[in-house]
């Protein structure tokens, strides 16, 4: 339930689909089992116990895409397509050519692919209509893609972008890691990777290090850029933020996850958590985009809109 990353994009538009007619939607496209001959297969799954494509909490809406994956390593076709080529060259006296060679590789998988064992994983997205926004749990860019695409295929239309800031997001860290202190609400955690300059772009990684220290100083000196840093927000949220504007290895300080004591039923424990957890990440997203001059708002580039520093004090910012 608790999100682990936070890839983050902006909804264009505004979000007007009822959380009833998005799950008619989802459900005219639920995963199915990955068929016999194909690699794999995507869908939507329930994201809780409930069975419903769609849980909704304060208006935030949380999905889940389903994605099943045959594994068949390449070893494994290779070794069968070489059998094949042997048969081949048996038979016929001479080494098959490239082409041959090919469709021993194709028939080969084709072959295998039945009896390929399938492996399922589940990215979970959330809907934030207020803020317009839509994050998913996935360390990998590439993975929150899958569901990102799979959602605009079947709503026919979504248009997203990717937070940016009006300042480098590289500066801010490294000037947060240089001086000691981050922004408003925020402290500095353990962990920093700093990026080198030159050709090679080394990195220099420090995990369970107190930050910052004379030496981390100096490399900024040199050049160095603070390419990720860990950061906790108001006693009560943990994370690493990189230079992409992506959150990973989120951890929330004041919460037991693995706490399941509670003589509350099922599905009122799993609403507690997802008001819980959207509300925290909520607000402490807000804080953060506001720190590092983030664009939030839907004025059109070239136009003037409010200082980071007034969005953060203006009232009912980073509450709920």
């Amino acid at each position: 339930m608790w999100f682990r990353n936070l890839q983050i994009y902006r909804l264009e538009d505004d979000w007007k689909m009822a959380p009833g007619s998005l799950e008619a939607v989802l459900a005219s496209h639920r995963l199915q089992p990955c068929g016999p001959l194909a690699w794999s297969s995507r869908g939507w799954v329930a994201p809780g116990d409930s069975g419903a494509l769609v849980e909704s909490v304060d208006r935030h809406l949380l999905l889940a895409l389903g994605v099943e994956q045959k594994l068949l390593p390449a070893s494994v076709i290779a070794d069968r397509a070489r059998t094949f080529a042997q048969e081949w060259e048996r038979s016929h006296g001479v080494k098959p050519g490239r082409k041959l060679k090919r469709e021993f590789k194709d028939r080969a998988a084709t072959e295998l692919l039945p009896r390929a064992l399938t492996r399922r994983r589940t990215l979970r997205a959330w809907i934030d209509p207020t803020r317009r926004r839509l994050v998913c749990d996935s360390a990998s860019p590439a993975a929150a893609e899958l569901a990102t695409e799979a959602l605009r295929d079947d709503l026919d239309e979504l248009n997203l972008s990717l937070p940016t800031a009006q300042r480098a997001p590289d500066d801010t860290l490294s000037a947060w890691l240089r001086s000691g202190s981050a922004g408003p609400g925020f402290i500095l955690g353990d962990e920093c990777e700093l990026t080198g300059s030159d050709e090679t772009r080394p990195i220099l990684r420090y995990q369970r290090h107190p930050l910052p220290t004379p030496e981390l100083r100096q490399h900024l000196d040199s050049g160095f850029r603070a390419s990720r840093l860990g950061l906790v927000w108001r006693d009560r949220l943990s994370f690493v933020v990189d230079a992409k504007l992506q959150l990973k290895k989120l951890r929330f300080l004041d919460i037991d996850e693995s706490d399941k004591a509670t003589e509350s039923p099922e599905a009122e424990r799993f609403a507690a958590e997802l008001a819980l957890m959207t509300g925290t990440c909520t607000a402490m997203i807000d804080e953060l985009f506001a720190a590092m001059d983030v664009d939030t708002s839907a004025t059109p580039p070239g136009e003037m809109r409010p200082r980071s520093q007034d969005a953060l004090e203006a009232p009912g910012v980073g509450t709920r």
